[in-house]
């Protein structure tokens, strides 16, 4: 498969990139966060995006997706990126959607994937239990009891954990925090009797949420894959969200990158503008080169996932694209607020909102560093 769009998705990431910048242009996520909207993310625009299926697009058709591939997700959420449209897309689709559709049952899949597409229901992961990514450092528990399992412990940064309809809980029904093994999947209602959900108000005027389990009663059939085996769900789940995380990243620093180049060929200091200082010309065009290298790391990434590449090229390549990504993130957007001068800090100017979502997306399932050591390990170094 060639490393480039076809058609279908050029016309795709068209049209997404028109919806988001006429109906969930930065100014919307302005309004959320002034007006403290409490699902951080306007419905009707949500319900618009379902209308034209993107929350359908990687699943099968037999349980109300589109079958349309990770590419074509991946342009839609890279425009999303652009506007820093607030949304379930990621946590719904990108993470907890792929997890149903990689370790669910038939009934489940059936149960939960036509919802998902629909937009109807809203899932998401409650995975992390501290302030640093650790997939295996699992503390809560899940102990067998009456024909189910009762689940007790903490989760923090569960991303619109408290919007969301179901929570994937992944808990400890064997071994030892740290351990690969023993690790597995629940599915939960948010409303079930022992679920605590408190709402974090992030720096980027996203959402999130830390969730607290107490004596939570479910069935045998919340079970999500195999028992003990939770990780063979887990690890592919997480590293198809890392791409899609990483397209969105990448429209969010390509738009950060465009507003500064254009800012600089407007501001003028001493009569002339800016652009045409050698220094800013010289860190613009370093910009550039590293904007370029993190499409074709993003690009490759999806273009993995639909091929159907091994489990280890694709955690590979998830985590270069990660860290990358994470790395030109980082740099944009503090060389926007720089070129901006001192009006870049106030919020005033939109290009404050994209170094604070940079600040959260770089850390969000593993930042840069975490993602070259596994890319060096996964390496065999």
């Amino acid at each position: 498969m060639p490393m480039i769009l076809n058609e279908e998705q050029t016309m795709l990431r068209d049209s997404a990139r028109e919806f988001c910048a006429s109906n969930a242009p930065i100014a919307q996520l302005r309004k959320l966060r002034d007006s403290d909207n409490p699902d951080a993310f306007d419905r009707a625009t949500w319900k618009a995006m379902v209308e034209l299926g993107w929350a359908g697009i990687p699943f099968p058709e037999e349980y109300g997706g589109l079958a349309f591939g990770y590419k074509g997700l991946g342009v839609v959420t890279e425009e999303t990126g652009r506007t820093l449209t607030a949304s379930p897309l990621f946590a719904s689709v990108w993470v907890a959607g792929t997890a149903v559709n990689l370790g669910g049952s038939a009934a489940q899949k059936s149960a939960l994937l036509p919802g998902i597409a629909a937009g109807e229901l809203l899932m998401t992961l409650a995975l992390e239990e501290s302030h640093r990514h650790n997939p295996y450092g699992i503390a809560t528990t899940a102990k067998a009891a009456g024909g189910g399992y009762v689940l007790n412990g903490s989760k923090t940064f569960v991303i619109d954990g408290n919007s969301a309809d179901k929570l994937i809980v992944v808990a400890r029904t064997a071994g030892k925090p740290g351990d690969r093994a023993g690790i597995s999947l629940f599915i939960v209602d948010r409303a079930a009797p022992g679920v605590t959900v408190q709402r974090t108000k992030m720096t980027d005027s996203r959402n999130a949420a830390n969730v607290e389990l107490k004596d939570v009663k479910v069935g045998a059939d919340a079970l999500l894959g195999k028992l003990d085996h939770g990780a063979d769900v887990l690890d592919p789940t997480l590293d198809i969200a890392r791409i899609g995380l990483t397209a969105e990243m990448l429209g969010s620093l390509q738009e950060c990158f465009d507003r500064t180049v254009q800012y600089l060929k407007e501001r003028e200091q001493f009569g002339v503008k800016i652009g045409t200082f050698q220094a800013l010309k010289h860190r613009a065009a370093d910009m550039f080169c590293e904007v370029e290298l993190s499409k074709s790391c993003v690009l490759e990434a999806l273009t993995a996932l639909d091929e159907g590449r091994d489990a280890k090229e694709i955690a590979k390549l998830a985590s270069l694209a990660k860290a990358k990504v994470g790395d030109t993130y980082h740099r944009v957007s503090r060389e926007g607020i720089q070129m901006h001068g001192g009006i870049g800090m106030t919020d005033e100017f939109d290009i404050g909102f994209f170094i604070k979502r940079a600040a959260v997306t770089e850390q969000a399932f593993g930042d840069a560093n975490y993602h070259r050591d596994r890319y060096g390990v996964l390496e065999g170094y």
